[in-house]
């Protein structure tokens, strides 16, 4: 069998040293012979930095490397065109340190371009001499990839004043391809976030975004068809609707996709069930984000956005549902069509069990100061239908946070930070969970599924005693599901603001 390509993003080195590979080469052709300039989008470790340096073979012609592939005979060979290549790397905490990054990119580019900067310490004005330079000595117009655009933005988003001084760096760097426009034959940008037009890349109207098109939708990422065919050697013996529920879920407006580095990492450790994409980074800006503004995370399983998720945000104004979408922790479920509104609106989800159990660990963690290894009595409580025992393991959860992650003043505040409390753990279990689930007579708190059985939960915070389970029953939330066949349990849990716990708990099984 071909090897793995871990952590591999060069195409040369895949082709000629026997890696597998994934043919993208059908969309790198209509790409090059659609579009100009082009931006894409993914979460990280989605194989972006292989496609881009796939196109820089392609525009080199190199010919030999593509034998097998879709594209070979379809490509001009005979026309190679200079390519200046731009990856973001390294440390980029400081304005010194991207330019000094910056400065190390263009002297590569020309001893690869064999083209000399007059001015090598400024990277703007050897950016533009080399695309001049370049169209000059090749005859020919220029190709520019940028990989990472959007990295030295990333890696100091927490530092707001740092990140402005780092993004009004690469807008000017940026704003040398607009200028350049005459000698441009193709430029593609990559990164994970989308930051406005007017904050990066300074009048570049002319980019157009294909993170969404459906056309473009299997562009990075391995679809079910691959595992089944390209993958199929590697997949013996393996419980493939495990694989599915684990690693698969990603939509970008097509087929559902596996993350790669998920795939290609769960063969290297010999069919391990693990969180091997998460573990690549930690979403610690997204949690301090939830935190600041008492962020309802129930919302994550049922949650409607309009086009603002196709929209980009600046570093002053940051979305975090859009956040949570270009992070790769949220993907797209469904669009929906609002004819009264003449807008399109996108269902949101979870990808798969990784993110939601890895994510919902992490919250417990680092926001609630939890401890985990309360999952098991929760878990076998539901299953089993223990209800007081549940009721045992949701007083002890409480007693364990610290009393400075409650929420003050604002009952309604309260109420939403149990209610995230409780969904983080139970979210962390892996089960079905529907956060603000709704029926014809109102929405229910939360709705679990685990097993044959079905909870549905109403939340109160210094209410009445009995308020919770009362709701329930008199807005007959069991309703929407008494034709599921399985057993339903109506549980209403009260909690007091002054103790910071459980002060009620009542259940019936319907």
């Amino acid at each position: 069998m071909k090897k793995l390509p871990i952590g591999v993003q060069t195409f040369r080195k895949i082709r000629e040293e026997d890696y597998i590979y994934v043919d993208k080469t059908k969309e790198a052709y209509e790409l090059v012979n659609n579009y100009i300039y082009i931006f894409l989008s993914r979460p990280r470790r989605f194989g972006k930095s292989l496609f881009l340096d796939t196109l820089k073979e392609l525009f080199e012609g190199n010919k030999k490397l593509f034998e097998g592939l879709y594209i070979y005979d379809k490509w001009n060979w005979d026309e190679k065109y200079p390519v200046i290549k731009i990856s973001w790397a390294g440390d980029l905490t400081t304005l010194e340190k991207v330019n000094d990054r910056a400065i190390d990119i263009f002297k590569t580019n020309q001893k690869t371009l064999g083209i000399e900067c007059e001015n090598n310490n400024n990277p703007s004005s050897c950016f533009n001499e080399l695309i001049q330079k370049a169209y000059k000595k090749y005859n020919q117009k220029v190709v520019i990839l940028i990989d990472e655009y959007d990295k030295p933005i990333l890696d100091v988003i927490e530092n707001i004043e740092q990140a402005k001084i780092n993004r009004e760096f690469i807008k000017g760097l940026y704003s040398i391809i607009k200028d350049n426009d005459a000698y441009i034959r193709f430029a593609f940008l990559t990164g994970v976030s989308k930051f406005s037009k007017a904050s990066i890349f300074s009048g570049l109207n002319m980019l157009t975004d294909i993170s969404l098109n459906p056309k473009y939708g299997n562009i990075c990422g391995y679809t079910q068809n691959d595992i089944e065919t390209t993958f199929r050697p590697y997949f013996e013996n393996v419980d493939m609707e495990k694989v599915k529920r684990w690693y698969n879920g990603y939509n970008f407006l097509k087929d559902n996709v596996y993350n790669p580095f998920d795939i290609l990492q769960f063969i290297s450790n010999e069919f391990l069930f693990r969180n091997y994409w998460f573990e690549t980074g930690t979403p610690s800006f997204l949690i301090k984000l939830i935190k600041e503004r008492n962020y309802f995370l129930p919302k994550l399983t049922n949650l409607v956005v309009d086009d603002k998720i196709l929209s980009s945000f600046d570093i002053e104004h940051i979305d975090l549902e859009v956040l949570f979408f270009q992070s790769g922790y949220l993907t797209i479920d469904k669009v929906k069509h609002n004819e009264l509104l003449q807008s399109i609106e996108y269902k949101l989800r979870i990808p798969n069990l990784e993110v939601q159990i890895s994510l919902n660990d992490y919250i417990i963690h680092y926001l609630y100061k939890g401890d985990t290894k309360i999952k098991d009595p929760l878990i076998k409580s539901l299953f089993y239908g223990k209800i007081e025992d549940f009721k045992s393991t949701l007083t002890t959860l409480f007693a364990s946070i610290p009393y400075t992650n409650h929420t003050k003043n604002d009952i309604k505040l309260y109420e939403g930070f149990y209610a995230s409390v409780i969904y983080a753990y139970l979210s962390s279990l892996g089960i079905r969970i529907i956060g603000e689930d709704v029926t014809n007579n109102g929405r229910i708190d939360l709705t679990l599924f685990v097993g044959d059985k079905i909870y549905i939960i109403e939340f109160k915070v210094d209410g009445k005693k009995g308020e919770a389970l009362k709701q329930i029953k008199e807005k007959s939330y069991a309703e929407k599901y008494l034709n599921e066949s399985k057993e339903i349990y109506l549980v209403g849990i009260e909690f007091s603001s002054n103790e910071k716990n459980v002060i009620n708990f009542e259940w019936e099984k319907v």
